[in-house]
């Protein structure tokens, strides 16, 4: 005789409309955040696929609105933006130029679609000649020389009309100097979402192809964290927190999940994961070998980063989420 007393779950998973009528987490359009990267270019067609990340491409602001106006019809709520420029040097100049091209998308952006929420990647990597997100001397990274241009960068896209700065350099004190920065322009209400716990991981590598943002030398490991620790991920928290951080964000995504659910235990403030370039690809090369099925693993993911406790998601399959929730 089979005994009655036992955990009968099944109860709730009989159909599609009782499991949903039971989920605990979703993802919805207000989730997600689409990176794109901006290409200062005189060719308005220009458009190129990022060979490592297929579906994804490098985009000249004309390409960018195209992009990012069928988005908008699919309910794209919020996109960061990353830049290309024509030419680089040693201090990143043309992140805080009034001229540079994140300034310029951003602006397009904001005048195209105003209640569209515009981030803008915080950082020189993308702008130096050397491919490290601060000023060099000796072949190290100085942190403080660097606060300024950050500080100031966050002022030109601010005055471009960002919604939100998102310092990626992992700087000691950058989040302060860009506070402050921001408050005596007048931006008192710009929020910073910072990438406050963001690791020197390996999963990187095909965003450096699609940012051109490659070092010329050594790596980023005395500036961002070293992937065996969970501790000091707490203290970079709480280090951003009180130098005004509005939203923290782990950096990357899939592999921390321990670390996000650690955030969002400690902080009652909003919680972003970054899905990075490397989780993106491993998945795009998986489906493209009929190995998994795509959107399946992708939703899997995302549910995931929800689950975890992440508020908000960074994810190059933001587009084509969005397509599948709109069916």
């Amino acid at each position: 005789m089979i005994p009655s007393d036992f955990y009968r779950g099944r109860r709730l998973r009989n159909s599609l409309a009782m499991r949903e009528l039971v989920r605990e987490n979703e993802v919805t359009a207000n989730d997600l955040i689409m990176p794109y990267f901006v290409v200062e270019t005189d060719d308005e067609s220009f458009m190129k696929e990022i060979s490592s990340m297929p579906g994804q491409y490098q985009l000249s602001l004309k390409q960018l609105e195209k992009k990012v106006g069928e988005a908008v019809e699919n309910g794209l709520k919020s996109c960061i933006l990353f830049g290309i420029p024509a030419e680089k040097d040693e201090t990143g100049s043309q992140a805080y130029d009034d001229s540079g091209i994140v300034q310029k998308a951003i602006r397009l952006l904001k005048d195209r679609w105003p209640e569209l929420v515009v981030c803008a990647d915080t950082c020189l990597c993308e702008y130096t000649s050397h491919g490290h997100c601060g000023i060099v001397k000796n072949d190290y990274v100085q942190n403080d020389p660097t606060l300024n241009l950050l500080a100031k960068a966050a002022v030109a896209q601010a005055r471009a009309g960002a919604d939100m700065v998102a310092p990626s350099d992992m700087m000691d004190g950058r989040v302060a100097a860009i506070r402050a920065a921001l408050d005596d322009a007048g931006f008192i209400n710009t929020p910073i979402m910072s990438y406050a716990v963001k690791y020197a991981s390996s999963f990187y590598g095909p965003f450096r192809e699609a940012a051109e943002s490659t070092p010329q030398f050594g790596d980023r490991k005395t500036y961002q964290m070293d992937p065996p620790n969970g501790r000091e991920a707490m203290r970079e928290a709480v280090a951003d927190l009180e130098e005004g951080a509005d939203i923290l964000m782990v950096k990357p995504g899939m592999p921390y999940l321990d670390i996000v659910r650690q955030v969002r235990d400690n902080f009652d403030t909003p919680v972003a994961v970054y899905q990075v370039s490397g989780e993106y690809s491993m998945i795009k090369a998986a489906a493209q070998n009929d190995w998994i099925d795509e959107m399946g693993v992708v939703m899997e993911s995302l549910v995931a980063f929800k689950r975890a406790g992440a508020d908000l998601i960074l994810t190059y399959f933001t587009e084509d989420v969005l397509k599948a929730l709109k069916k």
